[in-house]
């Protein structure tokens, strides 16, 4: 069984890495950048259009007020970079938002961050690879017919790539982020030489539609919360700036720097770009509608059904570099490929975060142990798994999926910046020192104002889409909040009951009386090693047990005990009934009924087989038979191996490998760090 299973892991995620080596899996920063910022970086492909979808409600003249849109979300950007700098910086050890809420404002705060960005990982997937798909399908028919299998195509895809491990998914998906980030700041680059320099009009493909707005002549209160609606829309663009805090962990030394320069510039080339599409966009004159079959005109009439709103980087990159250009379709591949990857800072984040709430039993401790690869693959598989739901429940469809998303970012950036306020106040009561005082209350002043912000922009979000979707975000995140709860609770439960008391208890007296039960279906090899071993034991009582399913053998089982002369006593159970468990059961019920003080040890000798195909043929009985008795207070199961010939060869034949996994190995705790000396290096 273990080579059946082993042989194809090994080729879909490669050797198994060594605990020491965790050091070689460390990122720098230039691999880090595409890493965890893959998610803010590609959201310039859609946040543009969301913002210029929903202004288009009001019509054409609404656009003017984009560049103010922009603007907002330039300053919620810098505002949350700035405070995240702050943050790992304080707290590098990868809790990122949910230890700063824990240590400062108390577990409960602590969780709700945790379900918030738990929910919004989910999403990120969900939503990066259902647009990528969208992308891909305007230009592949196939795709898009069929999006929802090839969305979890994807998914399984870079499933597996993330099981091989964080660097080497990171230096595959660095090649297409920094393609992608190349070609956008030539597109802007070029359109703005242009425009300024060279005077040319540039006109996207939807430069001549008129758009019949929805609402004409906005005005007061209901133009202000479209306004707002656009805003919420925009911050799309901030979604997965978090990831990096909680990914310190995976940084080369010096890790809270390396995260806090690759931070920095992540929200930097984020704004760039983003700015830079949405200048672009109005100077080619981008026209969209939330429902351009009917809300776009031609020459007065819709454009119909079968039009395909192409998204705004696209209008704008053929309306700067030319329709079927070389720049225009690396471009156009690049950001299909970048929506794909963007769903990696997820892939990161969660496994990450999942450890961190495992080993504070907020989570199946599972998730805190890494795999063959030095990566957290139950976490990886659990995000896997959740994305592929949401992504089958909903279509694939990211119009749809996309009002879900940002509530639980915002919810995770307002409670860690008011943690972090309520860290500096209590590290200023206690420094004397000006120097730091006048660096802490610099610090506090950031955070504050990040705390002021997001929590206005988690009201504006929550307003604004509540009714288009944020309420499943918010279920969500209850649902994740109850759940981790529950297993905290069981934990606490368990170790209260297994915790050892300080004076001698029930569990470490002596027992009376040992009675010593073998259990027999035939005289055989295992039988006779399983007799052997028992009477070492040298039990008080010792006595062979059979169930008389069948006379005939049960005869036979009589005369030849008696003709082997064995010197144990052979007790034969009546099972009309053709049963072997429950017999057994109630026999050794009874006889702890009879003596309670006394311990029943029942001793079950078992093949073992080499092939996975054998163990469907045996041990069936033995292993219902462990399952029900452990059940039972006050016995003692002991297995009694008796190797065949089968499981032998397979021994020798999986020891020719260097790297063979015994049946029933187990991974326990995280991969140690190996000691590395100081090299300058990044």
């Amino acid at each position: 069984m273990s080579k059946l299973t082993d042989v194809p892991k090994r080729i879909l995620i490669g050797r198994a890495l060594r605990s020491d080596r965790l050091g070689e899996t460390l990122l720098p920063k230039r691999i880090a950048l595409p890493v965890f910022a893959s998610d803010p970086l590609s959201s310039v492909a859609y946040a543009p259009g969301e913002v210029l979808l929903v202004l288009s409600i009001a019509g054409v003249s609404a656009y003017h007020f984009s560049p103010w849109i922009a603007a907002a979300v330039v300053v919620l950007m810098f505002t949350v970079v700035a405070s995240y700098r702050q943050n790992v910086h304080a707290y590098p050890s990868g809790g990122g938002d949910y230890e700063v809420a824990t240590t400062n404002l108390g577990p409960k705060a602590g969780l709700t961050v945790a379900s918030a960005l738990l929910v919004d990982y989910v999403l990120t997937v969900a939503v990066s690879i259902s647009s990528g798909i969208e992308n891909l399908g305007s230009a592949i028919p196939f795709v898009v017919e069929h999006k929802v299998a090839c969305a979890m195509a994807v998914i399984l895809l870079l499933t597996l790539m993330n099981l091989r491990g964080v660097k080497e998914s990171g230096t595959l998906f660095a090649i297409p982020t920094y393609v992608f980030v190349t070609g956008v700041f030539i597109m802007i680059a070029w359109g703005s030489f242009r425009g300024l320099v060279l005077g040319d009009t540039m006109r996207a493909p939807t430069a001549g539609y008129e758009i019949k707005p929805e609402h004409e002549g906005l005005a007061g209160f209901a133009l202000l919360f479209l306004l707002l609606r656009a805003f919420s829309s925009g911050c799309a663009a901030l979604t997965g700036v978090e990831a990096i805090s909680n990914g310190v962990p995976a940084f080369r030394k010096p890790k809270s720097r390396n995260a806090a320069t690759t931070l920095a510039l992540m929200g930097l080339l984020a704004v760039t770009m983003f700015c830079g599409i949405i200048a672009l966009a109005m100077a080619s004159n981008v026209r969209m509608a939330e429902n351009p079959a009917h809300d776009l005109l031609v020459n007065g009439t819709p454009v119909g059904s079968d039009y395909v709103q192409n998204p705004v980087i696209s209008q704008v990159a053929e309306a700067v570099f030319g329709k079927g250009s070389f720049l225009f379709i690396m471009l156009a591949a690049a950001t299909a490929l970048v929506l794909f990857l963007a769903a990696n800072t997820a892939y990161n984040g969660f496994p990450v975060l999942g450890s961190i709430l495992a080993q504070d039993r907020y989570l199946p401790r599972q998730l805190h142990t890494r795999g063959d690869r030095l990566a957290f693959s139950n976490g990886i598989v659990l995000l896997a798994g959740a994305a592929a739901l949401l992504v089958w429940i909903y279509g694939a469809d990211s119009t749809r999926l996309i009002q879900l998303y940002i509530v639980g970012v915002f919810v995770s950036f307002t409670l860690s910046q008011t943690g972090m306020v309520r860290h500096w106040n209590r590290h200023l009561a206690m420094e004397t020192d000006p120097a730091k005082r006048r660096h802490m209350i610099r610090s506090r002043a950031i955070n504050a104002f990040g705390a002021f912000f997001t929590a206005l922009v988690l009201v504006v979000v929550l307003v604004t889409k509540f009714s288009h979707g944020a309420w499943v975000a918010l279920l969500g995140m209850v649902i994740f909040y109850v759940m981790m709860t529950a297993i905290r609770r069981h934990y606490d439960h368990v170790a209260k009951e297994l915790s050892a008391p300080d004076s001698p208890g029930d569990d470490s007296v002596r027992p009376s009386r040992v009675h010593s039960v073998v259990l027999i279906s035939k005289i055989h090899r295992p039988a006779l090693r399983a007799l052997a071993y028992a009477k070492l034991l040298r039990s008080d009582t010792l006595e062979a047990l059979s169930v008389n399913v069948d006379p005939a053998d049960t005869k036979v089982l009589r005369e030849e005990w008696e003709r082997r002369g064995i010197d144990v006593p052979l007790k034969v159970l009546d099972s009309p009934y053709r049963e072997v468990t429950r017999p057994v059961i109630e026999y050794v019920k009874g006889l702890r009924r009879e003596s309670p003080r006394d311990v029943v040890s029942v001793i079950i000798p078992e093949y073992v087989v080499g092939h996975w195909y054998e163990h469907l043929l045996h041990n069936q009985s033995a292993l219902r038979l462990k399952g029900r008795l452990l059940f039972t207070p006050g016995v003692m199961v002991t297995s009694v191996p008796y190797q065949l010939a089968s499981s032998e060869a397979a021994k020798k034949r999986a020891g020719k490998r260097q790297e063979w996994n015994a049946p029933g190995s187990v991974r326990r705790g995280p991969a140690q760090e190996r000691p590395r000396e100081p090299s300058g290096k990044e």
